[in-house]
């Protein structure tokens, strides 16, 4: 992103280049293919009326987050898109052709796409709106025999494209709540394909902030919460982009995503196809007969890149592909029982299946794990001993399920000067999950809601 000062563009360009070709083109990347011929994408801006028309995509994106700002916060806006490219074939003698075959190498009459991206900032933090302009335009590409003859040559044509930018900015309680819309202003359009030449495909935005921090809309904090709900979106969702904790910069995105989106690293480059499987799909390219990955070439660039990349992989590339599993809830305590289905107790494998020290037992809507504090109240089934214990405030040490099914938590009394010692040995003192009262979880931190009978 041009004047970007984050350390994370490149990780967040990638999330945006992923966003900005999905659905570009489809396995298996052949013009004949039915689903290329009736191209889609995501986030495309239609000129003015060709969405009622019928022959087009409505005009305009536009989102809202929230911001806490200090007196010199500023933000940049960068806009990116796809501006249609119609690619024609021509004889020498400039005579439009379907295809032409030259040696090994064939092209096709298609229509391409060109990258635009435009910044506009840093700005303060005030209500500006800012046209945005793309020429049109038309490029010729001679193309040789083996001998050095002309053969042919391809003929691209891009429409010039109006678009406008507005950002507002207004206060919400303690935080500015911001809006940003992207509008197509251009000329209306006659037919579909006109409408499509006009329009700003795949657009999205990228927004940094200097001297602020977005707020997550997906998880605010409690004081943002009713803010965040006065929030309105329109064909576009913001999320946080960058790493984890990193609140400087947000994606503006006509695709579902969630806060700090990756590329996975063992994707090797983009296949542009929907909800894409890069092994699968990396396979399927493997298995096309040589004229089907000929016709793919023919199609798009975009398309002779992928054929010729998943070509040249080698084996241990096509193994990172293979067998990564990621858990979504990694770090956090899980809900116990977590024995597979068909495994039996006293199977060997299902003691790998449970983690005491980790897994976790909702009480009162509250995860109760490792690190919680806890408020005891045996009941009257309990230890004599153990009713010495009532009221007495303890620290889960581990979760545990019997046989039965029946849930065991075990703990240390927090003011027990041996408290310590008997954590060491693993000398717990255990409950079930009636008998306690939570407190807080490790994962938040919070007072627990009113606390009764488990049930």
């Amino acid at each position: 992103m041009s004047g970007s000062t984050s350390p994370w563009t490149a990780q967040v360009r990638a999330v945006a280049d992923a966003v900005l070709y999905e659905g570009y083109l489809l396995y298996p990347y052949r013009a004949n293919s039915r689903k290329n011929q009736s191209r889609w994408q995501f986030g495309v801006l239609g000129p003015e009326g060709a969405a009622a028309a019928g022959h087009g995509e409505d005009t305009s994106l536009s989102a809202q987050c929230l911001v806490e700002a200090g007196e010199k916060s500023s933000i940049t806006l960068t806009i990116r898109f796809l501006q249609l490219q119609r690619r024609v074939v021509e004889d020498p003698n400039g005579v439009e052709l379907g295809e032409l075959t030259v040696g090994s190498r064939s092209w096709i009459t298609w229509d391409e796409a060109t990258e635009r991206e435009m910044t506009v900032g840093p700005l303060s933090l005030v209500g500006i709106t800012q046209p945005l302009r793309v020429p049109g335009g038309t490029d010729i590409e001679e193309i040789s025999d083996p001998a050095g003859d002309p053969a042919g040559r391809l003929v691209r044509t891009r429409l010039p494209l109006q678009g406008e930018l507005a950002l507002t900015v207004e206060p919400d309680g303690r935080y500015d709540r911001i809006t940003v819309r992207v509008r197509n202003a251009g000329a209306s359009a006659t037919d579909k394909h006109d409408a499509i030449a006009r329009s700003l495909i795949g657009a999205h935005v990228i927004a940094e902030l200097q001297g602020a921090e977005f707020i997550s809309l997906l998880d605010p904090p409690a004081d943002a919460a009713d803010a965040v709900a006065r929030c309105h979106h329109h064909r576009c969702f913001p999320v946080l982009a960058g790493p984890p904790g990193d609140h400087s910069m947000l994606l503006i995105s006509p695709i579902i995503l969630y806060d700090h989106p990756e590329v996975a690293e063992q994707s090797e480059g983009p296949l542009f196809d929907s909800t894409e499987i890069d092994e699968i799909l990396t396979l399927r390219v493997m298995t096309m007969t040589d004229e089907e990955k000929a016709q793919a070439r023919a199609t798009d660039p975009q398309a002779a890149q992928i054929i010729d990349r998943c070509a040249a992989m080698t084996p241990e590339a096509m193994r990172q592909l293979h067998g990564v599993l990621r858990d979504p809830h990694a770090g956090q305590p899980r809900l116990v029982p977590e024995i597979p289905i068909g495994i039996d107790w006293w199977d060997p494998l299902a003691d790998t299946a449970v983690a005491p020290e980790s897994d976790a037992v909702s009480i009162c809507g509250v995860r109760v794990s490792k690190g919680s504090r806890v408020r005891l109240h045996p009941s009257r089934r309990a230890d004599a001993q153990d009713l010495f214990f009532d009221g007495k405030l303890a620290r889960v040490t581990s979760v545990h399920e019997d046989v039965d099914g029946h849930a065991h938590v075990g703990v240390v009394i927090e003011d027990d000067p041996a408290a310590d010692l008997h954590e060491w040995y693993g000398r717990y003192l255990y409950f079930a999950p009636d008998e306690i009262e939570p407190l807080n979880s490790p994962e938040n931190g919070k007072e627990g809601p009113p606390w009764k009978r488990w049930e």
